[in-house]
């Protein structure tokens, strides 16, 4: 197993609650936080356990002990963060979205690459088992060709979650970048196909503020031909999560899905009947972080790589242009 000694740079609730644990359950050490409060950097660390909390960047980046970044603060943060690191030397693997625009994206996947650290994209929702057995399913050609494919990632967003996420449009807050980039990640990882164009509607249900939307309901023209729906929400208390894909000779349907625990269950309906596909669960993140370790030493890709988050972005981006515009827009998957 290849080990890494990780900073944190972000004292957030995704670090506490899944990344940390992730981290250490593959070996890792986690040695360094930083947070823009001091005082929280030191909470943080004490209550995780983690030798070193700073509210210094160039601390953590400069420290000999840090192999390797994990970012997890607002959106609007990302990109200098990740150049910060890259100049250091330290591998990053960051939070989705990777940045506010398609050119910033792209230029922090490309310091990455000048300065040779690997960069991963932390879309955990690739990494679910459910996710990889319709993958598998589909290549197998259990459903036959792909013609239409449905996500419904409708959630209710817990007080402790709002925040910026629907009060600061400059820090890329809205159930879009928010979600419906995840929507993008896991349709292009399952289908093995790109999306060409989106057309989607918003709405604001009562949380998001002014300029910030709550739900989207929209659909994506892939290049193969297939159309996929799309419904995200923050503010359904009693909704469940799930993904379908409809081919010519049958339909995976997948429940309970889109989440960041390891729980799901895909069912295979054909001309045979019923079929429930065999599941082995796997910790999201511990998967994605192991991947991530693997190919820092040279074995494979990140689960998601730099590239995939600038394709989800963009899928993101331009579906809030295509609300806004009234019209199908097309997605520019340059990277």
């Amino acid at each position: 197993m290849t080990t890494l000694r990780w900073g944190l740079i972000g004292a957030s609730t995704i670090a506490a609650q899944h990344m940390i644990a992730a981290i250490r359950a593959n070996g890792g050490d986690v040695v360094a936080v930083v947070s823009a409060s001091a005082d929280r950097a030191a909470t943080f660390a004490r209550d995780h356990a983690i030798a070193h909390g700073t509210s210094r960047l160039d601390d953590l980046l400069g420290s000999d002990d840090v192999d390797a970044v994990y970012i997890s603060t607002t959106n609007e943060l990302h990109r200098d963060q990740v150049f910060a690191a890259a100049a250091a030397g330290k591998h990053v693997l960051c939070e989705k979205p990777l940045a506010l625009t398609l050119d910033d994206a792209r230029a922090m996947v490309e310091r990455c690459r000048a300065r040779g650290v690997v960069m991963g994209t932390n879309h955990h929702l690739r990494n679910a088992a459910t996710h990889r057995a319709m993958r598998e399913a589909i290549k197998a050609g259990r459903i036959g060709r792909p013609l239409f494919a449905r996500v419904f990632h409708a959630v209710y967003l817990p007080p402790n979650l709002q925040g910026w996420r629907i009060e600061k449009p400059e820090a890329g807050g809205g159930v879009i970048l928010d979600i419906t980039v995840h929507d993008a990640d896991t349709l292009r990882f399952v289908l093995d196909d790109e999306p060409v164009a989106v057309t989607a509607m918003t709405s604001r249900g009562g949380m998001g503020r002014e300029g910030l939307e709550d739900g989207v309901m929209g659909a994506l023209r892939f290049a193969s031909g297939l159309v996929a729906q799309f419904h995200d929400a923050f503010t359904t208390r009693y909704a469940t999560t799930g993904f379908e894909v409809h081919g010519e000779a049958g339909s995976l349907i997948g429940t309970d899905c889109m989440t960041q625990a390891p729980k799901g269950d895909i069912v295979l309906r054909s001309k045979d009947g019923e079929t429930r596909l065999a599941i082995d669960h796997e910790n999201l993140y511990a998967r994605s972080v192991r991947l991530f370790q693997e190919a820092v030493a040279g074995r494979g890709s990140p689960a998601a790589s730099g590239e995939d988050g600038i394709k989800s972005l963009s899928v993101a981006l331009s579906t809030r242009e295509a609300a806004r515009a009234g019209r199908e827009t097309a997605i520019d998957l340059r990277v």
